[in-house]
Order: C-alpha cells, then sequence, then structure tokens
C-alpha cells in the first residue's frame, strides 16, 4: 500500500500545527489572553473589549473554537466562551516541546 503525505506525520505534529494556525493572528492572542485571564466571557463583551467588528471577532472565536483551543456555550441570545482548559494544555505542552 502507498503512503500518503498523512502518513508521515505524527498525530501530535498535526495538533500542533492546528494550534499554531490558530494561533497566527493577533486578534487570537489577544482572544486567547483575554479568555485566560478569567473563567469566562460573553461575545458582546469581547466586541467592546477588541477594536475589531463584531462578525470579525466572531470569524476569529470560530477558527479558534475549530481548532479547539476555546469552547462556547449558547445561552439565548448570546455566547459565553472559555478556554478549552484540556486542549490548552495540550498545546502548551506541544508547543513547549518544538521550543525546547
Amino acid at each position: 500500500m502507498e503512503k500518503t503525505k498523512k502518513d508521515y506525520f505524527t498525530d501530535q505534529q498535526t495538533d500542533l500545527a492546528r494550534y499554531a494556525k490558530a494561533l497566527g493572528h493577533p486578534v487570537r492572542i489577544a482572544i486567547l489572553q483575554l479568555l485566560n485571564s478569567q473563567s469566562c466571557c460573553f461575545h458582546g463583551d469581547m466586541a467592546e473589549e477588541l477594536p475589531i467588528a463584531k462578525s470579525t471577532l466572531s470569524q476569529h472565536l470560530n477558527e479558534l473554537k475549530d481548532a479547539g483551543l476555546i469552547q462556547g456555550t449558547i445561552t439565548p441570545p448570546t455566547v459565553k466562551y472559555c478556554i478549552n482548559r484540556e486542549n490548552w494544555i495540550i498545546a502548551k505542552r506541544l508547543m513547549n516541546d518544538l521550543l525546547k
């Protein structure tokens, strides 16, 4: 059976790349810093803290959520976001291992 490109990379390498891609924008870094400094935060509150449009904020939140770094809880009519602590720990470990 012929190997595909995916077969050459470990799960850890793939996970690290996913986290790194999500961290690749300063707005996302600011979001993570904001969320890491408190237990959770509502979308509307973040929109007041960050100098970007709500729609742009939503796109960045979706990228972080897709990467598994944050999680959202829908409490109509708002969404509350928190750091996904389990994946946060994994991401930190993978980054530390890479940057040794």
